[in-house]
């Protein structure tokens, strides 16, 4: 019967071991493994053991690169499932392999959920649908997920919502006020928040006049590059229909044309 004659720690990687057998190399395992086998020296082993003992080692090499991807930061299960499908692991190992990391603590869906969504508050300004979808993604089941939202109270809602409708307000100030107002509201809503929510949020107090024509003029310029080489009557229809488009109102849009002219 086939006998180990020789077992040495790899230079690179000092918790594995090469095992020699009859005086040729045949195969490295890892130093539990090695434990768990109890092999030694002198000791006999059959084929069968050795395929044994290498599925052995898969699960631990499996569970090696699993601690080591947790190490980084929490990751849900389905995370954790992903990533060892894609280092080949093979799906019995890798179910071996969650509930070993389950019994160690280095899994629980609940506790990254409510991480994940007390993290997302914190720093991003996404809502709660959009928190949702991205739990639902990393495979958290809808009452882990649904209790880990309880966290984000409508108040706060309302709060990180204004302040995302107010930003894109100051993102499209050379918009007309009608036209800043639809994509802030869009924005926020792409963002996440429930109708309910947005509505609230976007309570503002009306257009700065000022700043208004300033958006129009802006607006009536470009126009204006684009439709100057027209016939009069065709350049003002134009210029009406593009700047009427942009959401300013048609009186304004009348006294810009003719400041344009008289320029």
């Amino acid at each position: 019967m086939p006998k180990i004659t020789k077992i040495s720690v790899q230079q690179k990687r000092t918790d594995r071991y090469n095992i020699e057998v009859d005086g040729d190399y045949a195969f490295s395992i890892d130093e539990a493994v090695l434990m768990e086998f109890n092999l030694r020296k002198g000791s006999e082993i059959t084929k069968a053991e050795v395929e044994e003992i290498q599925i052995r080692d898969g699960v631990r090499k499996g569970l090696n690169a699993a601690i080591n991807y947790l190490s980084i930061r929490m990751r849900s299960e389905k995370e954790v499932l992903d990533y060892l499908k894609r280092k080949e692991v093979e799906q019995d190992a890798a179910e071996e392999i969650l509930s070993r990391l389950r019994l160690m603590s280095y899994l629980n869906d609940e506790q990254f959920a409510d991480a994940f969504v007390k993290t997302q508050i914190q720093t991003t300004d996404k809502g709660p649908s959009l928190i949702r979808r991205e739990l639902k993604e990393k495979g958290i089941n809808e009452e882990i997920a649904s209790n880990a939202m309880e966290q984000f109270t409508e108040e706060e809602q309302i709060e990180k919502a204004t302040k995302l409708y107010e930003k894109q307000l100051k993102k499209y100030k050379r918009d007309s006020a009608f036209l800043q107002k639809k994509k802030a509201e869009e924005q926020v809503m792409t963002k996440g928040y429930s109708t309910s929510i947005m509505k609230q949020a976007a309570f503002v107090a009306p257009p700065d006049e000022e700043q208004e024509m300033e958006a129009l003029m802006h607006q009536a310029e470009k126009a204006h590059r684009r439709y100057q080489s027209y016939k009069p009557s065709e350049y003002k229809q134009k210029m009406k229909m593009a700047l009427y488009r942009k959401g300013f109102d048609f009186s304004a849009i009348d006294q810009a044309i003719e400041k344009l002219q008289e320029e």
